[in-house]
């Protein structure tokens, strides 16, 4: 099997090497709190908001987080082939649309194969149509790799119960040391996760590493609001409203004030991008959206 392929890296020099590097003052939210602090709570926020945490995201966003991620995928725009590695993507929002995508894309090529073709018998076409359904993805692949077995747990139920499992295995693993093969990956995504992790510097190296030259990182994330007025009207829906939602929806005040002050402490625009490039990507951009409520980081392996 291809994805069991991609698990066999030996992780002991890289952990010896991370543990030589001082680590940054870490915060939970608003709090200042030690690594390992801010590991277990931040699991423990999404081991307890998994259930719900797309019917939150709905009434967080007014929807709008839907159209975020299809923006993600039209500027991924993969084609047949891609080997695609979605991290912190559990309930599987980024995977089923590559899905969707790399299908409706077989899809067009077939058509305009078939166009080209205007002598082919009805046996002949019926027989193309027949092989691309059992090839309908092309050899792509999504590998969805998530920290939190909570959260992969509702990704597999939403899988099985839409219909998705070609093309599509899931991954228990931390994004600042993943179980994979250097140099395996087309495109690398992370969507609403970065900051969670507890280090960013050291995520962005495994994901430099974990591409393969001339791969791309695409990273969508809650952002900081550059008009002065957006931004006060903002500051009183995130914390006024959601942790309210949260309570009502979820069940879970504390999670939802949290993830509003996670965004607060997540590093602008500019600053994303150098650590980006820090971590060795080149022609780093962003795209902000709404904005600027949302920012989609792009960078390449060269």
């Amino acid at each position: 099997c291809r994805c069991r392929a991609l698990l066999s890296r030996p992780a002991g020099r890289l952990r010896a090497r991370r543990g030589l590097a001082a680590g940054p003052e870490l915060h939970f939210g608003f709090q200042t709190v030690t690594e390992e602090e801010r590991r277990e709570k931040i699991y423990q926020v999404f081991e307890s908001v998994a259930k719900k945490y797309d019917v939150m995201n709905d009434s967080m966003t007014l929807g709008i987080h839907r159209v975020w991620k299809d923006i993600l995928m039209h500027k991924m725009n993969p084609s047949p082939g891609t080997l695609l590695l979605d991290v912190a993507g559990g309930t599987g929002d980024i995977a089923f649309r590559f899905i969707n995508y790399v299908h409706s894309v077989r899809e067009q090529q077939l058509q305009r194969k078939l166009k080209h073709h205007q002598n082919l018998s009805w046996q002949e076409i019926f027989e193309s149509y027949q092989k691309d359904k059992f090839n309908s993805l092309g050899d792509s692949q999504v590998v969805v790799c998530d920290i939190n077995r909570e959260m992969l747990k509702v990704g597999k139920q939403k899988a099985q119960h839409l219909g998705y499992s070609e093309g599509l295995s899931w991954v228990l693993g931390n994004a600042e040391e993943l179980p994979f093969d250097n140099d395996k990956f087309d495109v690398y995504t992370i969507a609403f996760g970065i900051r969670n992790v507890t280090r960013i510097d050291l995520a962005l190296q495994e994901a430099y590493r974990v591409l393969k030259p001339g791969g791309r990182f695409l990273c969508l994330e809650f952002s900081h609001v550059s008009n002065p007025l957006l931004s006060r009207l903002y500051d009183l829906y995130s914390f006024q409203v959601i942790p309210v939602l949260g309570e009502v929806i979820a069940g879970d005040w504390k999670s939802y004030q949290y993830l509003v002050e996670s965004i607060r402490r997540f590093p602008p625009q500019e600053e994303l991008k150098a650590m980006i490039e820090d971590a060795g990507f080149f022609k780093v951009d962003y795209e902000n959206l709404n904005f600027g409520i949302v920012a989609i980081h792009s960078g390449f392996k060269l």
